[in-house]
Parts: C-alpha cells; sequence; structure tokens
C-alpha cells in the first residue's frame, strides 16, 4: 500500500467507514445500560484487585459513564482508529487487544481500591502512542507524517496520562498509552527490501578463433466512578 495509489486511499476509506460503522455501538450499548440503570457499569467495570472486576478488562473499553463520556470518547476514537486500522485489519486487532490487555491490567493493579472504572480512553491513548512511534519505527515517510499530524492534533492530551482531574483514570491512560508504545515496536511492519542487482555473468558463447565473445548482463508506515454496590 504506497502513498497515492488507488489501493492506498480505498484502504484508508475502508477503515473511516468501519470506525464510523463501530461508534454507534458504544452509543447504543450506553443507552441500554442507561435503560438498566447501569448495570451493565456495574457488572462490566474494572474493579481493583477485585477478582469480580477482572472481566473488566475485555468489557470496560465498550461502556461508558454517561452519554458526555461517550461523545468526548467519538472523536479521537474515530479519528485515531482510522490509522491504526488502516495499516491490515488483522495487526489491527492484535494491537487493540494488546493495548486493551495493558490499560485494563495498570487500572486493576494501581487504581484505587473503591472505583469503578470504565471507557476507551486507555484505548485512544495506546492508538495515540502507537501512531507518535509508528513512522520512526517503521522509517516510511507516511507513517512519519501520520505521527507528525496525531502529535499536532492530540499531543496536548497527553497531560491527561498525569495525575489530575477526579474520576478520571490517568492509571488507564497512562497504561494504554506505553502500550501503544510498545506495540509500536513489536507489531511494526518489515521495511520492504531493496533489489540487489544481478551479478554479471558471461554469455555461454562459443569463442570462435580471431573473434571477441559477447557478454550479457542482468540487471536487477477513562472515567472512574465511585464505589457502587450492585
Amino acid at each position: 500500500m504506497r502513498f497515492g495509489t488507488t489501493s492506498f486511499y480505498a484502504s484508508i476509506g475502508r477503515a473511516f467507514l468501519a470506525m464510523c460503522a463501530f461508534i454507534p455501538v458504544l452509543w447504543a450499548i450506553e443507552g441500554l445500560d442507561t435503560l438498566l440503570g447501569g448495570a451493565l457499569d456495574q457488572d462490566g467495570g474494572i474493579r481493583p484487585r477485585s477478582l469480580a472486576g477482572v472481566d473488566g478488562i475485555v468489557f470496560a473499553p465498550f461502556l461508558h459513564a454517561s452519554f458526555t463520556h461517550v461523545l468526548a470518547n467519538s472523536v479521537p476514537l474515530l479519528l485515531l482508529g482510522t490509522f491504526v486500522l488502516a495499516g491490515q485489519f488483522k495487526r489491527f486487532l492484535w494491537i487493540t487487544a494488546f493495548i486493551a490487555l495493558i490499560s485494563g491490567l495498570t487500572v486493576w493493579l494501581f487504581s484505587p481500591g473503591n472505583t469503578l472504572t470504565v471507557g476507551a480512553s486507555g484505548v485512544i491513548f495506546g492508538y495515540l502512542g502507537y501512531l507518535l512511534l509508528r513512522g520512526f519505527v517503521e522509517r516510511r515517510w507516511w507513517s512519519i507524517g501520520v505521527s507528525l499530524l496525531m502529535g499536532l492534533l492530540f499531543g496536548w492530551q497527553l497531560i491527561g496520562v498525569l495525575p489530575g482531574e477526579a474520576h478520571v483514570s490517568w492509571q488507564g491512560h497512562l497504561g494504554g498509552f506505553i502500550a501503544g508504545l510498545v506495540a509500536a515496536i513489536l507489531f511494526r511492519r518489515p521495511r520492504p527490501k531493496r533489489p540487489k542487482p544481478a551479478e554479471s555473468a558471461k554469455d555461454p558463447t562459443l569463442t570462435l578463433p580471431g573473434s571477441l565473445s559477447d557478454t550479457a548482463t542482468d540487471l536487477g508506515t477513562t472515567v472512574q466512578l465511585p464505589g457502587r454496590t450492585g
């Protein structure tokens, strides 16, 4: 997939449409959770250092504390996810799973005990870390351009990996961002090898006395809720 080719733009377009189809799923889940009085958050959120909250590592990225929370995550998830997905679908799945796992484990291990964490923010910060480093790891001009663009658009949000605003899971943000940096190395695309010109080979033409023989040469890119029961 070379920059500027038809396949390149087609890949970007398919990735964008796929993310556009996924975002409404998060809104639908939040709508269902609202109808159930927050039961999905209670059952699927991450509860630190509790065996009952381990499954939240899988489910928490699909859950949100409110529609405002979903809205805040929708735009960065759409943009960042598009550029990650455009690389390759299988690689996208591995990257997403790796980021969600590390981000979720960070929350489970280090967040305050009496909290319930939900949201896709950890995955979003993971995508950001992945895209920021991918270009420089793979050393492709297109990937480097994406790294710089994502830095301009979302670099200011890196403050979210530090302790600050109450009820915001900076642990999940930090774990996701670090996981994204590691994913850029683990799941990097190998650089294409330049073809080497073949060595010159003599034409096996029979040399006749008094004449010269002919020769031929072959040329050869999250929110924490107060603890509740239920």
